[in-house]
């Protein structure tokens, strides 16, 4: 097969990574290959075979390693992490002249697997797929599914499951937490190697540490007000997680929202509620003040100086992150103008959703199908109040509000209960259901005749009240 590799991440020092080859499985089998994203990255779909998305065959002009990174897992820092189960290809330069990544994850045990056993198991694997690509299509930035493939070989987690691989494409797979632990390491040169890669891939017109960050902090507020408004749980955002490009990266716990509240939790391993909902914008700025810390020693200045310069970088996020909350949020109510009281309209109408344990995105599309979230917010009187002030505020808006509510609120999202039965089924040896969310969700915004299943809020013995990382 040919791939147009260009490897920089391969080229710089040698201690940034651990060149190693994905460990070859027994019997690999395509599961699917996103023939769209192949031929968006020059790569012929029929060329992607089961040795290849699984790591038996490594394509000609790659130069596989594992990379090194470290990171805060709930707020501890851990000073050696990496690339556990995961192999990065190389990278393309796709049809748009942007550079991107191929890696392997699930493809063996590396120096950095920490007594793992490297290998993913079918679940995640599907979940990864179709929820990344569920947020392509909502118009969300995230790392994508070229492909994945079965292993033959079973996975030991809390029972025998069957093993597999996805092939995932992103701008980068640069963290915070590869700064961090050149940083935690006192390598300031490595530390400077990676940030001149980093504002070449990512902000050729950030000028320094100082502008790095403040390229990072505007790529996250607008990130996480994305995620919000669609009703999106990372569930996991140690600073190993968050990708310096500003896509969604590692899907791990993830989850959407069914009833709405801000104090919303799935993560079996978020006991303490760290990564809430309502809490993601918190984490973010706590995030990059990781990153605004690892880049210290290159500023210029005495330690205060550089501090306060820093600070300075991250104290834009709350505007930044309101302007794209409450930008997202007026097009959930079909406004196009702004006026100084949209922001508590908006608040009023979720935390009347929130009381009710009204469903956050039938709700919204129930707005932009008959103007009437009526049927979602059940409290007496509570609906009637807030309609009147949100028809007072579209009478002066001049804009087509369900045009503009119709592009902004999805007819479907993938809901926990329907995720976890296409694993159940997959497991089983049916992939229809996988392949079918894979097919609905290319158009989340538009109305179909299968639309009303994946848009049924779960029932009682349905719900989802936990999701797990896979490892």
């Amino acid at each position: 097969m040919t791939i147009r590799f260009d490897n920089s991440y391969a080229r710089l020092p040698d201690h940034f990574y651990t060149k190693q080859a994905p460990v070859p499985v027994t019997k690999p089998a395509v599961i699917a290959v996103n023939t769209d994203l192949a031929r968006e990255l020059g790569i012929d779909p029929d060329s992607l075979t089961a040795d290849v998305l699984a790591g038996n065959e490594v394509p000609e002009g790659a130069d596989p390693l594992a990379q090194l990174y470290a990171g805060h897992q709930f707020g501890n820092f851990v000073p050696q992490l990496g690339d556990g189960r995961a192999i990065l290809l190389g990278e393309v330069i796709d049809n748009r002249a942007q550079r991107r990544d191929i890696q392997l994850k699930g493809s063996g045990r590396t120096p950095y697997s920490r007594g793992g056993d490297g290998r993913a198991w079918l679940g995640p694997v599907l979940r990864e797929y179709v929820v990344s690509e569920a947020m392509h299509a909502l118009g969300i930035p995230t790392t994508r599914a070229l492909g994945a493939a079965t292993t033959g070989e079973d996975v030991i987690r809390e029972t025998i499951l069957p093993g597999a691989v996805l092939t995932r494409v992103a701008a980068s797979h640069l963290r915070v937490g590869t700064f961090q632990v050149f940083a935690s390491r006192g390598d300031h040169d490595a530390v400077r190697a990676l940030m001149e890669h980093a504002i070449e891939r990512h902000y050729p017109d950030a000028d320094g540490p100082l502008g790095l960050i403040s390229a990072v902090t505007a790529a996250q507020a607008e990130l996480i007000a994305a995620w919000h408004s669609v009703g999106f749980i990372h569930g996991v955002m140690n600073t190993d997680n968050m990708a310096i490009s500003g896509e969604t990266i590692d899907y791990g716990p993830c989850a959407f929202m069914d009833a709405y509240h801000p104090n919303t939790v799935f993560s079996s391993i978020d006991q303490m509620g760290r990564y809430a909902y309502g809490n993601q914008p918190n984490m973010g700025i706590w995030n990059l003040a990781q990153l605004a810390t690892s880049l210290l020693p290159l500023m210029e200045g005495d330690d205060d100086t550089k501090i306060e310069a820093a600070e300075e970088r991250l104290h834009a996020f709350p505007e930044l992150f309101g302007d794209a909350w409450l930008r997202r949020f007026r097009a959930k109510i079909g406004l196009t103008t702004e006026e100084e009281g949209d922001g508590a309209l908006v608040q009023g109408l979720l935390s009347r959703m929130a009381t009710s344990q009204a469903d956050f995105a039938n709700t919204f599309r129930a707005l932009a199908t008959d103007m009437d979230g009526s049927s979602e917010i059940t409290e007496d009187g509570a609906w009637e109040s807030w309609a009147a002030q949100w028809n007072a505020r579209l009478a002066r808006d001049p804009g087509d509000a369900q045009a503009v509510m119709h592009k902004a609120n999805p007819a479907i999202i993938p809901r926990n209960h329907r995720v976890e039965q296409m694993i159940q089924a997959a497991v089983e040896g049916d992939f229809a259901p996988f392949h079918r969310m894979n097919t609905a969700f290319k158009t989340p915004f538009d109305d179909r005749p299968d639309t009303a299943y994946f848009a049924a809020a779960p029932l009682p013995e349905e719900r989802v009240a936990r999701t797990f990382c896979g490892t």
